[in-house]
């Protein structure tokens, strides 16, 4: 059984490539936009921006140390808690130098963790391909010995009954012979023909 090959858009698959590096570079942008409205040197949304991080970063390390310990929960308020980092510095910092760096680090940091994620996913990916490619095989195999056993039993009908045929043809012909005897075949060893019983029907 083949199954259809789809290929995905090129899209499609550089878009969680680029995904964390869109989120870095959004946030820094927002930040500059949020600089240039007024964030500057502004104590108070710097203040804002250091409680919101810590608040996030705290919530990512009981999430990560918890009895579930979900990964997913702890990697989101962490990934918060790195954004809202980035924003108070994009928004209070003057100069650009700064928040250019904490976005090259946050980027990489980023990738550094969903590369992970990524690797993981390619591995179950690629485990889930040979497992069905292996469970394809053996359906296949399956289904090719019973397609010979069938076939060799539809042979052995047939040739069966073309022996059966050409047997009671040959007993026919033999039958209409002049002088064909039955007791004669069955001195020589071979098996009595049955009687033919003639009744007033037959007349």
């Amino acid at each position: 059984m083949n199954e259809p090959i789809v290929a995905r858009h090129w899209l499609a698959v550089a878009a969680p490539k680029a995904a964390p590096a869109l989120a870095t570079s959004t946030v820094l942008i927002l930040g500059r936009i949020w600089n240039a409205n007024g964030a500057e040197h502004s104590v108070g949304n710097a203040a804002l921006m250091v409680v919101l991080a810590a608040g996030a970063a705290t919530a990512g390390a009981f999430a990560s140390a918890g009895r579930a310990g979900d990964p997913v929960i702890a990697g989101t308020a962490f990934a918060a808690s790195g954004g809202l980092a980035l924003a108070g510095v994009a928004g209070y910092a003057d100069e650009l130098p700064l928040p250019l760096l904490l976005w090259a680090l946050a980027t990489t940091v980023a990738y550094a963790i969903t590369g992970r994620y990524w690797r993981t996913d390619r591995r179950e990916t690629l485990a889930h391909e040979r497992q069905t490619a292996v469970r394809r095989e053996e359906h296949g195999h399956v289904e090719r010995v019973e397609a010979l056993r069938a076939g060799a039993q539809i042979e052995v009908a047939r040739s069966g009954a073309a022996y059966a045929e050409q047997l009671a043809q040959a007993l026919t012909a033999r039958a209409a012979l002049p002088g064909f005897d039955p007791a004669e075949l069955t001195q020589t060893g071979l098996p009595e023909l049955p009687a033919v019983t003639t009744t007033k029907e037959d007349w």
